[in-house]
C-alpha cells in the first residue's frame, strides 16, 4: 500500500497533543489548570480579567449548577491588546504565497473513530476524501493533509492551539454545531477557508467571509422545490394525495405548494389513500396532464399510490400521469424503478447516487481495494461525498488560488454524487445552492437537472 496514503488512513486515529506552551499562537493567553480553593472570581482576577470574560470564554461556567474543580482547564481569554494577539504569525503569512505554485494544506477536524455512527461515517467521509487526493497527483496536484479526531465531547479550541491549524489553506469540518462558532472565529483570524460539510444550527455564514456550507435547512429546499414543481408544471393539473401518515413532516411541502397554486388561480384536486379507485380516479383530469404529490415520503404508502395508478391507468389508459416525490424515493429506486419510469417521476434532491455509473463503481471498486470493506449502507454515500468535496474544492484551489469561491462561473469538476455550486451570503460567506431534480423518464432514461 503506498505509504502516504497509509499514513493518511491512520492520522485520523490520533489525537494530536496540544500543550500550554502553545497557547500564545491562539486566541487564549493562557490554560490554566484549577486548584483545590481556586474561584471563578479569584482566577479572573489573578489574570487582570472581568468574571464575565472569563465565563464568556468558558461557556460551561454559566450553566446551572456549575461547580470549579480541581483539575478543570480554564480557557483564559486575551482582554488587552486582542487585534495585535490575533495577528497571524509570520509562518502564517505564507498562505500569501500563490497557493497554486504549492501544496494545498489541508485540515480535517471532523470525529474520525470507530466509536459509534458519527464516527464511521466521518472515517468514511475521510477515505473517500484521500481517495480523490491520489487521483489528482496525475494532474500534479500536491495536498498536504493533517487531520485531526475532533469528537462530539471535544473541546475545539484545544485542538485549535496544535501548530499546525493555523497554516492550513482550507479545514473541513467540524460535525456538530457547538464547535461551529469556535473554528469559525479562528478561520476568519488565520484567513483559512471553512467547509461545513454536513448539517448544522447557528448562522455564522451570515457574518463570516471564509465559511462554505454545504448544508442546506429545509425551508430553503422546500421553496427551490416548489420553485422547480411550478417551473415544470405550469399547465398540469395537480393531485394531493392525503396519506393518513401521522409522522409524516412533508405537509410543509404541500401546504406552501398548493399556496403558491392558489395565489395563481391553479385549480387542483384533493383525494384520500384510502379512498376507492373510483373516487380516486375521479381526482384526475382526462383533458390536462395530471401530477401527483403524496404527502408523506414512506415506501408503504407510495406503493399503495403506485398500485392505485397502475389500476387507473389500465382503466383509463389515456390519462397522463407524472408523480412529483422527495429526497428518500431515491433509496426505493431498486424496487420502484418501473414505476418511476411509468408515471414519469420527478424525484428533488441535493445529490444522486448512481449504482450503475462507470464512474461511481470505479470510486467503490477502489474504496473496497483500499480498505478491505464495503461503503456503509446509506444515502448519500459518505465515501463519494467526501470524494467530490476534494475534487471541487482542491481543483477550485488549485485553479483560481485564495479567490476560488464556488460560484457556477467557477465550475471545475463533473460530481460523481454530489453537485455543488454556491451564492454569496449578502455580509457573510458561501452558501451551497445547488438544487436538482431527477427525472425518470418514459423512455427508460433518466435525467438530472439542475437549477
Amino acid at each position: 500500500m503506498n505509504k502516504r496514503l497509509l499514513r493518511y488512513i491512520l492520522l485520523p486515529m490520533l489525537l494530536m497533543a496540544c500543550a500550554v506552551c502553545d497557547a500564545q499562537i491562539s486566541n487564549w493567553q493562557d490554560l490554566y489548570k484549577a486548584k483545590k480553593k481556586d474561584t471563578i472570581y479569584g482566577i479572573a482576577h489573578k489574570y487582570g480579567i472581568t468574571v464575565d470574560q472569563l465565563m464568556e470564554a468558558n461557556p460551561d461556567m454559566k450553566k446551572d449548577g456549575y461547580q470549579l474543580k480541581k483539575g478543570d482547564i480554564v480557557f483564559i481569554p486575551f482582554v488587552s491588546q486582542p487585534k495585535e494577539v490575533q495577528q497571524p504569525s509570520k509562518k502564517s503569512t505564507e498562505k500569501d504565497i500563490d497557493i497554486r505554485s504549492r501544496a494545498i494544506r489541508i485540515g480535517m477536524m471532523l470525529p474520525l473513530h470507530n466509536v459509534d455512527g458519527d464516527g464511521k461515517r466521518m472515517t468514511e467521509y475521510y477515505r473517500g476524501f484521500l481517495l480523490a487526493c491520489e487521483q489528482m497527483k496525475a494532474q500534479n496536484i500536491s495536498v498536504d493533509i493533517h487531520a485531526w479526531n475532533v469528537p462530539i465531547d471535544a473541546d475545539i479550541r484545544q485542538t485549535l492551539l496544535d501548530k499546525g491549524a493555523q497554516n492550513c489553506d482550507i479545514i473541513f469540518g467540524p460535525l456538530y454545531s457547538n464547535q461551529v462558532k469556535y473554528l469559525a472565529e479562528f478561520c476568519k483570524t488565520y484567513k483559512i477557508k471553512m467547509v461545513i460539510p454536513f448539517s448544522i444550527t447557528g448562522d455564522e455564514v451570515k457574518h463570516n467571509s471564509q465559511i462554505f456550507q454545504v448544508y442546506q435547512s429545509p425551508e430553503r429546499l422546500n421553496e427551490k422545490a416548489i420553485y422547480a414543481f411550478m417551473e415544470r408544471f405550469p399547465k398540469h393539473h395537480a393531485i394531493f394525495v392525503d396519506c393518513n401518515d401521522s409522522t409524516s413532516k412533508k405537509g410543509i411541502f404541500t401546504f406552501g405548494l398548493r399556496k403558491q397554486l392558489d395565489s395563481k388561480g391553479i385549480k387542483y384536486s384533493i383525494t384520500n389513500i384510502k379512498s376507492s379507485e373510483q373516487q380516486f380516479g375521479k381526482a384526475f383530469s382526462r383533458t390536462l396532464p395530471n401530477v401527483v404529490v403524496l404527502n408523506s415520503g414512506r415506501s408503504p404508502e407510495l406503493n399503495v399510490v403506485f398500485a392505485k395508478l397502475n389500476g387507473l391507468k389500465m382503466t383509463a389508459p389515456n390519462v397522463q400521469i407524472s408523480v412529483f416525490g422527495y429526497t428518500e424515493w431515491l433509496m426505493y429506486t431498486k424496487y420502484n424503478l418501473a414505476n418511476y419510469y411509468q408515471f414519469d417521476a420527478y424525484i428533488p434532491t441535493t445529490f444522486y447516487y448512481n449504482p450503475l455509473s462507470e464512474s461511481t463503481q470505479q470510486i467503490e471498486a477502489l474504496y473496497r481495494q483500499w480498505f478491505k470493506t464495503e461503503t456503509i449502507q446509506a444515502l448519500p454515500k459518505f465515501a463519494l461525498t467526501g470524494y467530490d468535496h476534494a475534487i471541487y474544492f482542491i481543483n477550485g484551489l488549485h485553479k483560481y488560488g485564495q479567490s476560488f469561491s464556488g460560484t457556477k462561473k467557477q465550475q471545475v469538476m463533473k460530481p460523481v454524487q454530489t453537485q455543488l455550486y454556491f451564492d454569496k451570503n449578502t455580509n457573510g460567506g458561501m452558501e451551497n445552492a445547488c438544487f436538482q431534480l431527477i427525472h425518470y423518464k418514459n423512455d427508460q432514461t433518466i435525467e438530472s437537472i439542475t437549477y
